[in-house]
């Protein structure tokens, strides 16, 4: 006689006998498709990309690209370093206790990290997790990429005839930095700023923690870069170049009209001196305001400063720098310019 226990096995393997084979997707094959397809459509693609909008769209893109990636990449090895190899109790010895006075200690050592906005964001996130005070810790994020010694050499040579436009983008900028670092310690609030992510790396050697590290903020950090640089692509090759000639007949126009273009072009801090030395249709402080604008909040940044702190931080935080930015650099134009 035959039992239920024994009938339940025998429909098992009667099923796994008869049960068709699943077909599974493999990266091959998937790489074959995609190779077809793209030799199918390779004419319709080829007319639209040379459309003279699309070329200067591309160029562009990669050109924010090209310029923030070796950056973004020196701040992530910053930062696993900061993360792995340094100690807390270093920073709570480098910087002064009260966090007054750690502000402008953090917007200081700014001026002695060679890079520029990509690389300050993981490195002033990994000065939060390692327990810096977030008002110091958001001084450097603002300092350092404008007050840094390749940014300012490369803005005297693009000003060589303009010495004091070096004096004005330090000063400006090391004060919007300090500013928004006090104002965050006077008036930000411990839920508007998100702790940053990171993963756990504990039990793995020194070395095996760092790559890891690195791969993390690359991956987290660099889908942001490019998300913002197509979107600086996009709005350079629609808005007209004559909007800019109409906006520099007027002072105040001008200063916000290079400040908003500095948020929209995204470009990097290195290279933004000879952007702004070919507006020579606006006035030095409308460029100045360029200058500083642009390492504190552009497009790129604002994903990248969403992702590490939280999109409530950053939706506080990159309208106050932008008011506080355009107003420091109408100041320093008049009394320097």
């Amino acid at each position: 006689m035959t039992t239920t226990t024994d009938v339940a096995p025998a429909r098992v393997a009667h099923r796994a006998r008869n049960a068709r084979p699943v077909r599974r997707l493999d990266s091959v094959f998937v790489l074959a498709m995609v190779l077809l397809l793209a030799f199918q459509v390779q004419g319709p693609i080829r007319r639209a990309l040379s459309v003279p909008v699309m070329q200067n769209w591309m160029t562009v893109f990669v050109a924010v690209v090209v310029q923030a990636l070796p950056f973004l990449v020196l701040g992530v090895l910053l930062s696993a370093l900061l993360a792995v190899f340094v100690p807390p109790s270093f920073f709570t010895r480098a910087l002064p206790s009260r966090p007054a006075m750690a502000v402008p200690v953090a917007g200081m050592a700014g001026a002695v990290l060679p890079g520029c906005e990509c690389a300050s964001v993981p490195v002033a996130g990994a000065l939060v997790r390692r327990g810096v005070t977030p008002a110091a810790a958001l001084a450097f994020l603002l300092s350092a990429p404008a007050i840094n010694p390749v940014v300012l050499t490369a803005t005297a040579v693009a000003f060589p005839g303009n010495p004091r436009m070096v004096l004005a983008r330090f000063a400006a900028s090391l004060l919007v930095a300090c500013t928004m670092g006090w104002l965050w310690q006077r008036l930000g609030r411990t839920e508007w700023l998100r702790p940053p992510a990171h993963p756990s790396f504990d039990g793995l050697s020194k070395p095996a923690a760092f790559w890891g590290s690195v791969r993390h903020d690359v991956m987290h950090a660099g889908g942001f870069l490019v998300g913002g640089a197509m979107a600086a692509a996009t709005l350079k090759a629609v808005v007209p170049a004559s909007w800019l000639h109409a906006a520099a007949g007027n002072p105040v126009v001008s200063i916000l009209a290079l400040g908003v273009l500095a948020v929209l072009l995204s470009i990097c801090s290195e290279a933004d001196a000879f952007v702004a030395a070919s507006l020579s249709q606006f006035s030095l402080t409308a460029r100045l305001a360029f200058l500083v604008v642009g390492p504190m909040i552009d497009l790129k940044l604002f994903g990248m400063q969403a992702a590490t702190f939280g999109r409530g931080f950053a939706l506080r935080f990159a309208p106050v720098t932008f008011a506080l930015a355009v107003a420091a650099s109408a100041l320093a134009g008049v009394v320097l310019l």
